[in-house]
């Protein structure tokens, strides 16, 4: 986990600003002309190089960004957010150690800062350091008891030591202070489809009500359907994350994968998994479940090339070779093993 977001996804935390960034990109190019000749008239001012810093970085030009905020903190390094703004870029640069040391710093010189307490807990976190970052979480949370981060991260510390009663918890407190916290609803979902909770129906669809066009959002709701035996929810969930994201394979396979395991359409399953594989040539799993869709089907010659073409792609792959050996034990030619022998 390098950085915290739902479902595994990751996402730095959320960057201080003091400013309205212009929104387009020429917008950008002339903001930031006109302060590098403010820069120039009067070099020592950090406000002009952290507003310069955070043009870079709306426009995703981190390295100047880092590097602009560097010089802001040289030159007034007893600015908390300074210190924050700095740590927050070396955060999304992958910069960890030196993201933490910038905020110890800004706790050290405002030790009632809650936001500084809660990016020093979700850094502990990301190194597995459980217990330090909790203690960090509850600090922040004695200072501000209605802070929606403190109880995400706190979601996020008992969801990753294994104790789901007190992540879950936290993440519905979480909401309770935020309404609007949709990876909150989306670790929910996750947390309660584990458990089978038809909960999770509803806090993904909460969570779609923030995000219409989430593709993270349809497909869980689609795995809570698929794995709960609601079949046509399942794909049409499926279908949404296709017409969201027109090159995402994985929609097609798992709509395949109900249409032949729980619906026993065929010629349906056979469709979705070679629309996977032509998004995803490489997607040995797609092409080993078409080659069980034509053993059904009984056309032999064709399920045993996919499964070939499996094994092409992944070697190791146990029931492709046995696939093929059950196949081969019917009397069909297995032109790769042909070959081998030669």
């Amino acid at each position: 986990m390098a950085f915290l977001a739902a479902c595994g996804t990751q996402q730095a935390p959320h960057a201080v600003t003091d400013g309205r960034i212009p929104s387009t990109p020429d917008s950008v190019t002339l903001a930031i002309r006109a302060l590098d000749q403010r820069i120039v008239d009067d070099p020592g001012q950090a406000v002009l190089y952290r507003q310069r810093s955070q043009l870079y970085v709306s426009i995703d030009s981190l390295k100047q960004g880092v590097r602009d905020m560097e010089r802001a903190v040289s030159l007034d390094s007893s600015n908390v957010t300074n210190q924050l703004m700095l740590g927050d870029l070396y955060y999304r640069t992958m910069q960890v150690e030196k993201a933490l040391a910038r905020f110890e710093k800004a706790s050290a010189l405002d030790p009632e800062d809650t936001q500084a307490l809660l990016k020093r807990a979700e850094i502990k976190l990301v190194l597995r350091k459980y217990k330090e970052s909790l203690t960090l979480v509850n600090d922040a949370l004695r200072k501000d008891p209605v802070t929606p981060r403190g109880y995400y991260l706190k979601g996020w510390i008992h969801m990753e030591t294994g104790d789901t009663n007190l992540a879950l918890s936290s993440f519905r407190t979480a909401v309770e202070q935020d309404a609007q916290d949709y990876s909150a609803y989306i670790l929910l979902g996750k947390l309660s489809a584990a458990r089978h909770d038809p909960l999770a129906e509803q806090y993904y669809g909460t969570a779609l009500s923030l995000r219409p066009r989430s593709v993270e959002a349809w497909y869980n709701k689609g795995m809570y359907y698929q794995e709960n035996g609601f079949d046509s929810l399942a794909l049409d969930a499926y279908r949404h994350v296709a017409e969201i994201d027109s090159m995402n394979a994985l929609a097609w396979y798992n709509s395949g994968w109900v249409r032949l395991e729980h619906l026993g359409d065929l010629p349906g399953a056979s469709r979705d998994f070679s629309q996977a594989i032509h998004l995803e040539p490489a997607y040995f799993d797609a092409w080993y479940n078409r080659g069980v869709v034509m053993e059904r089907m009984n056309e032999l010659d064709s399920a045993a090339a996919n499964y070939q073409m499996t094994l092409h792609l992944a070697p190791s792959h146990l029931l492709a070779a046995e696939a093929l050996d059950r196949l081969q034990a019917k009397g069909v030619r297995i032109k790769m093993r042909e070959h081998r022998k030669k």
